[in-house]
């Protein structure tokens, strides 16, 4: 594929999962990574290893499905505010996409926001590459600076990356995924890297009835299931692992002392996992821990952004109020 200026994507450490170095199979500290969390005494791994190429486009299918209402009613907020957020963010700024995915949702934004440069950054490479080729065929007036990278260690930018009045983006409440205490920290490094004229326009899925969120994150025809156990498939290509998806089972719920929602995968009966230098017995019953979707309120996400460095300046929400994106400004240090 012919590569232009605009269109070039680079790569900042660690190495994107699509294509592993260092071993026969993942590098040595994504192996470590993975190692320790199925050896813990509770199975669990980042739920950033869901994202392989496969597992990206099966996000795609989620984002459609009817139970998944957080990419719908996202959207709406958008078309119906956008002019507002337009107003609250400015014109003709950086716009830094966190976790991209496919750019769609940022798309929808470029005629509002105008944004001088577009710097998407997401950990799958392959799947960001093909995203970023379409769209600077849409938009070629836009300098766009795509980055593979894993947010979940810390990060700052290449000096490549304007600095004037940066807009970091995040949709689709994927902040729900850490912990709050994480969620501060990684917010944190957000503010690191957003200068006094820059800001936040963030998603976040608002605490509501457990059976709404119960059926989004386990639709009735299995889409979100093969999401999870596509994991299994990509840590044997990462590990040189032995999982049989055959051997597991997709199981989420509402944790509502925890005011979230849990993925897990877990074992229809007792079986042994070997990889390169390693190797678990799995119970009938046992899980492993995939993926957290922590819910907030309204003034509880406020306070996270006021800790993190942020001041809210608007929410937005649907009519329901069952999800919000909040826009907040990088607080004086």
């Amino acid at each position: 594929m012919p590569m232009t200026r605009n269109a070039a994507i680079r790569v900042i450490s660690p190495e994107p999962t699509d294509q592993p170095i260092g071993t026969a199979h993942g590098d040595f500290a994504t192996v470590a990574e993975l190692t320790a969390g199925l050896l813990a005494s509770r199975a669990s791994v980042s739920p950033k290893y869901l994202y392989d190429s496969l597992g990206s486009k099966l996000f795609e299918a989620i984002c459609e499905l009817p139970e998944y209402y957080p990419t719908r009613t996202e959207a709406a907020i958008f078309a119906r505010h956008g002019a507002e957020m337009a107003e609250c963010v400015g014109r003709r700024g950086t716009l830094i996409d966190l976790g991209a995915g496919n750019c769609a949702k940022a798309a929808s934004l470029f005629p509002l926001l105008e944004p001088k440069q577009y710097v998407p950054i997401d950990i799958s490479r392959d799947f960001l590459n093909e995203a970023v080729s379409r769209l600077r065929q849409r938009f070629p007036q836009i300098q766009m600076e795509a980055l593979a990278l894993d947010l979940s260690g810390r990060f700052m930018l290449p000096t490549s990356v304007r600095s004037e009045a940066r807009t970091f983006f995040y949709p689709g409440s994927s902040i729900g995924n850490f912990a709050p205490h994480q969620a501060i920290a990684f917010l944190r490094q957000v503010r690191e890297n957003c200068p006094a004229d820059g800001g936040l326009l963030i998603g976040v899925d608002l605490i509501k009835d457990s059976a709404v969120l119960d059926a989004a994150y386990d639709d009735a025809i299995g889409v979100t299931a093969a999401f999870n156990l596509n994991m299994l498939r990509h840590l044997n290509h990462l590990l040189g692992a032995d999982f049989d998806v055959r051997l597991w089972q997709h199981v989420a719920f509402f944790n509502t002392d925890d005011s979230r929602i849990e993925m897990h995968l877990e074992a229809r009966c007792a079986h042994a996992v070997r990889w390169q230098g390693g190797e678990r017995h799995f119970a009938r019953g046992e899980r492993i821990h995939t993926e957290d979707s922590y819910k907030y309120t309204r003034d509880g996400f406020s306070e996270l952004l006021r800790e993190a460095g942020f001041e809210t300046d608007a929410v937005w929400t649907d009519d329901a109020g069952w999800f919000a994106v909040f826009h907040a400004r990088a607080c004086n240090a």
